[in-house]
């Protein structure tokens, strides 16, 4: 089975999650922006094995770790869509505009498109893109624990912002609509920020999408 635990990190509280398969105790972080201590006290305490680092997009609080993580553990960087390769570029920059650790920009060992999946010991996860609040953003489905790492995209009565460049928010409007809402009502979303609600809340109650 698939099971997930979620780390707040960095000052901007973003929430960077492990998910592992109970079989073989393997695991990916998904999203380790910054305070990689907590993250790695966490991996020992719950007794996992990292396998992979996965990124939903590439701003500093989500992918600011990521790197250095990487390049500690031997892992592979998973994620995000091509579309981010900018932002990945400007983690440097990034972090020093925010006051941030430094942070280091790296190539994603891996790339993923709409419709890809990933996989952690037994488990897999499916990808779709969902572009509006980043080009490249990406979110992880797991259907079988009926839930969705959503990153920026989506908050419990909130969306991502999008004016950061290459923002787009009727582009943000459509991923949620398109991408999210047919995931089912009674998927719950772990988003990049605050806590969880499920789709279904979201459709009824959320000022900028409530009704879709």
């Amino acid at each position: 089975m698939l099971h997930y635990h979620t780390i707040p990190v960095t000052a901007f509280q973003q929430n960077c999650s492990l998910v592992w398969c109970d079989q073989q105790m393997e695991a990916a972080v998904i999203d380790p922006g910054g305070d990689l201590d907590r993250i790695e006290a966490e991996i020992a305490r719950l007794g996992l094995q990292l396998k992979a680092i996965w990124l939903t997009h590439a701003h500093i609080d989500h992918a600011g770790g990521a790197g250095e993580l990487a390049e500690q553990r031997g892992l592979p960087i998973i994620g995000p869509h091509p579309g981010d390769q900018f932002w990945i570029d400007g983690l440097p920059q990034q972090s020093q505009m925010f006051g941030f650790p430094p942070a280091q920009s790296f190539t994603p060992t891996r790339w993923l498109q709409d419709g890809d999946t990933v996989s952690i010991g037994q488990e897999t996860l499916q990808v779709r893109h969902c572009p509006g609040h980043t080009p490249g953003h990406v979110v992880f489905h797991a259907p079988q624990i009926t839930r969705c790492f959503v990153g920026d995209v989506l908050f419990a009565g909130s969306i991502g912002r999008t004016d950061f460049p290459q923002g787009n928010h009727q582009q943000l409007i459509d991923s949620i609509t398109q991408r999210l809402w047919p995931m089912g009502d009674a998927t719950v979303f772990i988003p990049g920020h605050g806590p969880e609600s499920s789709f279904g809340r979201e459709r009824q109650s959320n000022p900028y999408v409530g009704g879709t």
